[in-house]
This record gives structure tokens, C-alpha cells and sequence, in this order.
């Protein structure tokens, strides 16, 4: 059997040469303690320790192949929380645990919230824990991503209501309360943008959920925009994750659309990534 400490450099030694050295190790370290049911500190006072991880030669054979250590696992960690994914369901990023954040700090703790294209659940159920007296509702058009993310909610948060419905289309009658909150992290990335992306995303993680196409790529902004106009109360916010290059166009937008106050916010990196908009009265 072989110690933590063999089977972090073996995981990294096998994909550094695809990852860079840093991430390699960090990618490693998400293996050693997911699938070995250990802390990153256990693993780090005591690297010599031996340690079985079931079907190890198959899970670096897949991180070989570019396939996202949380498909692999069949899990990611988002708010201090295990999330299952799957190939399918878009993975949670840091930067979307600071809308999280965001949106937690300014919301009362019973606040009405509709998270548009929820994919695993990951906002809808971080924010309902956070606001005990809230209710939430999620909406995706995935059948697969709805059956994950009610898998999460059963494990974390069993009274967020999940609804079926197009982002892209008036799904302001499936919700059956006026809204103190409207938050979406929709696709956004150009399509041209595709080619310098790295096999991990552009392989494995569900296009629809990634990508828009060059000559409209707020589409899915303005849309649901428009749809939160009828659905917010007076002082509602809407809530975005936006891709930085387009935060001017986003400002312009929703302004055109009718919202005031609005609020652009740099995530940890220094990009403009967030934005927040108040439905006027």
C-alpha cells in the first residue's frame, strides 16, 4: 500500500505536463482527500501515512484524458459544500461563491429568490442555507441537471422547488410569488473564445452551458432581464455573473431595460465579473 505522499506525486507527476506543476499538485490534492476521506491538513501532517484509494489507475488514466478531476470524482466543493456533477451539469467556480456571498449579505432572511439556469443547484442551495427564512426556486431546461441538482437539495436544502423551463423564454408565470431576488449565472462566453480554452472545459463540460454566439452574446442577460422586470417586487435585485470584457455592455443594457443603481464587482482575480441591478418602483 502506498502513503498519501506516493499517490499526491504519482497524480501530479501524470498531469503536470497537461496542468503546469501548481495545479497539477492541486488537482492531486483534490484526489488524495475526496477519495480518501481525509482533510487537507491530515494530508499535509501526515504525508507518510499509508492510504488505499479504490480504482486510482483508472482515475489518472481519465485526468490524462483532460477530464475535470470533479467529473472524475463525481463531485465539487462549492461554499463549504460537496456538490455532485456530471458531465452535463456546468462546474461550480470559486468566483460564483462570491455572488453567493454577495447576494447573501444584502438579502433579508426571507427573501423570495429565483436562481435562472441553476445547473447543479449550487447557488439556489447555498443561498437558501444561508437565508433560513427564504424561499427559493430553481429553474434549468436540463432534465439532467435538474435530477442533480434535487439530488443536492435532498442532501442540503430538501425545500428549494425546482422548475423546468427556457431561459430564453417568458417563464414568469412558473413562479407563484413576486421576487425580492432574481440571480443567474447564464452562458456568456464568446464562441470565438473556444479555441484558446483548455480540453477540460471544452470537452467535457456541456456547451449550452458555456457558450454564446459572437453576434449576441447577451442574449441570455437581456432575456432574463426582461423576464424579472414582471416578476420582481419594487426594490428587487437582479443578480448576474457576467464575463468581464462585456461589463460596459451590461451596464448599458440594463439600464436600457429599465433597472437603476446598478453595481459592477470585481471577483477575487481583479475582473469585473459580478453585477447587480435594482427594478425600479
Amino acid at each position: 500500500m502506498a502513503t498519501r505522499r506516493e499517490i499526491l506525486l504519482k497524480i501530479s507527476e501524470a498531469i503536470k505536463e497537461l496542468y503546469g506543476e501548481v495545479e497539477a499538485r492541486q488537482i492531486a490534492e483534490i484526489v488524495v482527500t475526496e477519495c480518501g476521506g481525509i482533510g487537507r491538513n491530515e494530508l499535509l501532517v501526515e504525508p507518510y501515512k499509508e492510504l488505499e484509494i479504490k480504482d486510482i489507475d483508472r482515475i489518472i488514466r481519465e485526468l490524462c484524458e483532460w477530464r475535470p478531476v470533479q467529473y472524475v470524482i463525481g463531485r465539487a466543493e462549492f461554499y463549504g459544500l460537496d456538490f455532485e456533477v456530471a458531465e452535463g451539469v456546468l462546474i461550480p467556480r470559486p468566483e460564483t461563491e462570491e455572488l453567493v456571498e454577495w447576494i447573501a449579505l444584502e438579502s433579508s432572511s426571507n427573501a423570495r429568490i429565483l436562481d435562472v439556469g441553476t445547473g447543479s443547484g449550487c447557488i439556489a442551495i447555498s443561498l437558501r442555507r444561508c437565508l433560513k427564512n427564504s424561499r427559493v426556486w430553481a429553474l434549468d431546461i436540463s432534465d439532467k441537471a435538474l435530477a442533480i441538482a434535487r439530488r443536492n437539495s435532498l442532501k442540503y436544502a430538501p425545500d428549494v422547488e425546482f422548475i423546468e423551463g427556457d431561459a430564453l423564454a417568458d417563464f414568469s408565470t412558473l413562479v407563484s410569488e413576486k421576487l425580492d431576488v432574481v440571480v443567474s449565472n447564464p452562458p456568456y462566453i464568446p464562441r470565438s473564445d473556444e479555441s484558446s480554452m483548455r480540453r477540460n472545459v471544452t470537452d467535457y463540460e456541456p456547451d449550452t452551458a458555456i457558450f454564446v454566439e459572437d453576434s449576441d452574446p447577451l442574449i441570455f442577460y437581456r432575456s432574463i432581464a426582461r423576464t424579472a422586470r414582471r416578476m420582481l417586487k419594487p426594490q428587487g435585485k437582479l443578480y448576474f455573473e457576467i464575463y468581464e470584457l462585456y461589463a460596459g455592455e451590461m451596464r448599458a443594457m440594463l439600464e436600457a431595460e429599465g433597472y437603476t443603481d446598478i453595481v459592477v464587482r470585481e471577483d477575487f482575480r481583479g475582473k469585473e465579473r459580478m453585477v447587480c441591478a435594482t427594478m425600479v418602483s
